[in-house]
């Protein structure tokens, strides 16, 4: 079987649109949609490079599977290929979450909505569960990922251990053991993709780093500088708009270091989020902030969109425009509170993306990283059991069971896993059955 052509800019440009469009489920989710669609069906690169680079992904703060996409459009057609990949991953989730997030203030609650929410959560859950197996059965090869998956998840699940110990612990892992057990933690051979019946890929295990991805000190320097360059200008023209104090600017900074501490997801940073948002700056309130989740889970793009609700919210509330533009200020300062959100995600791809790449296939790197994909099965599997918890006992386990989203649950497991269900064609069904149970209610 002979590689794929190569991918024009214009191809990779429809598919990253339609990615950010059907981008469901989580992380955990939108890595296995990108791995089923780049991997398995299009072979724009081989699993072993898409492990790669993922691992790297993990590692850092920031939504793991936009800054994937991000890597991968970069590793494709340069810069321009990155930030594309990267901003369609999450364009579409902001024009939908202030659209949503306007119906949301402007019209409270609505039964056909609250409907919508009833049927797509069990699905989400089910979503989650199915990516735990698809990743679990690439990264735990033999026993050693077994125990480091099942100690990840005994960790966080039992002993709430804080996400980033547990990277840390898994990569120390991986490379003591690398030391004295090398083939325990080596990646898969070359042919590994070919034995799977994926076929050789467009960049594949062998295919030479490209020029633009190859390490040198004066492009490192260059991007981070314009990276810097870009925080400066967007925050001081906001400080001279306004000044320092007001609501815009203290959300640039606010979610500036939100974004630097969000290792492990949306949910290791909602509670930073919740604590700045909801009790200090009081840009919305508890149940708003609940709900904004809700519509975060069901929407396309990375869960840290909900940020985009807060911002839109908070936006609204405190009137950043004035009182008579009200739907302009908040999305305005919903598109504020995404870009400062979202850019040290790009400054870190673009700048560290060349390190990844001259470490590829070294054993001394991919090792810690390959323990920290084992790690992250066991979280995973923790974040479906977490959805599990909230969706079939809404009110707690002293409330009574939701036997209904119990039983949406399991019907989407059972079309994800038996008959290999699509995202949007599980979503729309399940969405459609919860509307029509919530109406007969």
């Amino acid at each position: 079987m002979n590689p794929p052509a190569p991918v024009s800019f214009a191809e990779a440009f429809r598919f990253w649109l339609k990615l950010g469009f059907i981008s469901f489920g989580g992380p955990a989710g939108q890595i296995a949609i990108m791995h089923t669609e780049l991997v398995e069906r299009r072979r724009w690169i081989s699993e072993r490079r898409f492990l790669h680079a993922l691992n790297y992904c993990m590692l850092l703060p920031g939504p793991e599977a936009q800054q994937l996409a991000t890597y991968i459009g970069w590793l494709m057609h340069r810069s321009w290929g990155g930030i594309v990949a990267g901003a369609l991953f999450v364009l579409p989730s902001l024009f939908i979450l202030i659209a949503l997030s306007w119906v949301y203030l402007a019209f409270g609650d609505v039964p056909v909505v609250a409907g919508l929410f009833y049927g797509i959560k069990p699905a989400v859950t089910a979503l989650v569960l199915h990516a735990a197996h698809r990743m679990g059965t690439r990264a735990l090869k033999n026993g050693w990922m077994w125990d480091i998956a099942a100690v990840s998840f005994t960790a966080i699940f039992a002993l709430d251990t804080p996400f980033p110990a547990i990277v840390a612990a898994a990569g120390l892992t991986g490379w003591l053991g690398a030391q004295r057990w090398p083939q325990v933690f080596a990646l898969r051979s070359a042919n590994d993709g070919a034995c799977n019946g994926y076929g050789p890929a467009t960049i594949d295990d062998d295919t030479p780093t490209p020029v633009h991805a190859r390490f040198s000190y004066g492009r490192l320097l260059r991007v981070l500088a314009g990276g810097l360059m870009l925080w400066l200008l967007a925050m001081g023209a906001l400080v001279a708009w306004q000044g320092w104090s007001n609501t815009l600017a203290q959300m640039g900074w606010f979610f500036t270091k939100a974004a630097l501490l969000t290792f492990g997801g949306a949910y290791a940073v909602l509670p930073y989020v919740y604590q700045g948002a909801v009790e200090g700056f009081q840009w919305l309130s508890g149940p708003q902030m609940i709900d904004g989740l809700a519509l975060g889970e069901t929407t396309p793009g990375p869960l840290i969109m909900v940020v985009a609700f807060v911002g839109f919210v908070g936006g609204w509330n405190q009137a950043v425009l004035g009182p008579d533009t009200l739907f302009l200020g908040a999305a305005l300062a919903a598109s504020v509170v995404t870009f400062f959100t979202f850019l040290p995600s790009f400054v870190f791809i673009l700048a560290g993306g060349p390190l990844v790449e001259a470490s590829h296939g070294k054993l001394g790197f991919t090792a810690p990283l390959s323990a920290i994909t084992a790690a992250v099965v066991g979280v995973i599997l923790n974040l479906a059991l977490f959805f599990a918890y909230h969706v079939w006992w809404p009110q707690g386990f002293a409330g009574p069971f939701d036997a209904v989203s119990a039983a949406i649950t399991v019907a989407a497991a059972v079309a994800l896993f038996r008959f290999k269900t699509g995202v949007l064609p599980l979503l729309g069904v399940c969405s459609a059955a919860g509307l029509v149970i919530t109406l007969l209610r």
